[in-house]
């Protein structure tokens, strides 16, 4: 018997979250990361599916600020009970949750080494959107590389100079519609972007840091760190304004936290980019970063 209900109390928080990082290692985090996430977003929907009384799977349905045009959703069925209903049940339940808020699509994330999860989509009607190609870089046997900023250009941290929040979000607003894949993604408001990508308990000041020309903030790298993944380091959005592009902006932030990391402990940097997104693969590549497990993203129907 499958019994599929909404999280009642913090238990089943984190029985959900046991059950993401089970199935999403390269991303698990803690209690305090995923309740920042919820409250980013427009609204969203947690749940768990028991099996014969025993937690086999979980959801997480939202309609994100970037995004409010659809449901992203993550669903996660533990290994030793699929094939048994509980992943049809829960896109039942995210569906209903869908269609009550007058929306018709779902986006799904699966592994891109997942063929079977993503076979389970496309039988549903749901086909790639986007692919984003994982990687990961070694720290422990690498030395930290010595590439300065271009002439003109400095590189510091948010937390030596924080009024270069705004300069960043002008950055942002430059950068984001080019990565591909997110061309329709909708700029949050300053506010609500400072305290949605700046300052949840994954982001640090002094792991953020800022290219300078003069007084303009020109590009700026940072990381998400959790506390679920004490050696790892995930690489966030890295953004040049587009005037300074191909003039080494990129390759000195991405150097200097690549040295940061390294000297703080790190012991591996990972990170996704849409496989069109050429440039930032070929800087990855350069610096040694080494292919891992990707996501597909595919879009398809409420049942």
């Amino acid at each position: 018997m499958i019994e599929i209900f909404p999280y009642v109390d913090e238990a089943d928080e984190q029985r959900g979250l046991d059950v993401y990082n089970a199935i999403w290692p390269e991303d698990r985090i803690g209690l305090e990361e995923a309740r920042s996430y919820r409250a980013g977003q427009l609204d969203n929907l947690d749940l768990l599916a028991r099996i014969d009384g025993a937690v086999g799977g979980a959801a997480i349905g939202s309609i994100q600020p970037q995004w409010p045009g659809y449901v992203a959703a993550f669903v996660s069925v533990l290994p030793e009970v699929r094939r048994r209903g509980i992943g049809t049940a829960l896109y039942a339940a995210i569906s209903t949750w869908a269609r009550d808020r007058g929306l018709d699509t779902i986006e799904a994330i699966v592994h891109d080494d997942d063929p079977e999860s993503l076979g389970f989509a496309q039988r549903r009607g749901f086909a790639e959107h986007s692919h984003e190609k994982g990687v990961s870089l070694d720290l422990v046997r690498i030395e930290p590389p010595k590439v300065g900023p271009p002439e003109g250009v400095q590189i510091t941290t948010w937390a030596e100079r924080p009024e270069l929040a705004r300069g960043m979000y002008e950055v942002v607003l430059e950068a984001a519609p080019d990565i591909p894949g997110s061309e329709d993604e909708t700029i949050e408001p300053f506010e609500h972007w400072m305290e949605h990508d700046m300052q949840g308990p994954g982001d640090r000041p002094d792991a953020t840091f800022v290219a300078i020309a003069g007084d303009e903030v020109i590009g700026y790298a940072k990381f998400s760190l959790s506390v679920a993944q004490t050696t790892t380091a995930h690489h966030d959005l890295t953004g040049v304004k587009r005037a300074w592009r191909g003039r080494g902006v990129a390759r000195a932030l991405k150097a200097t936290q690549i040295a940061w990391a390294k000297a703080n402990g790190y012991e591996e940097l990972r990170t996704r980019n849409d496989e069109r997104n050429a440039p930032i693969r070929h800087l990855n590549e350069e610096f040694g970063y080494r292919p891992t497990v990707g996501r597909i993203y595919v879009r398809g129907p409420l049942t």
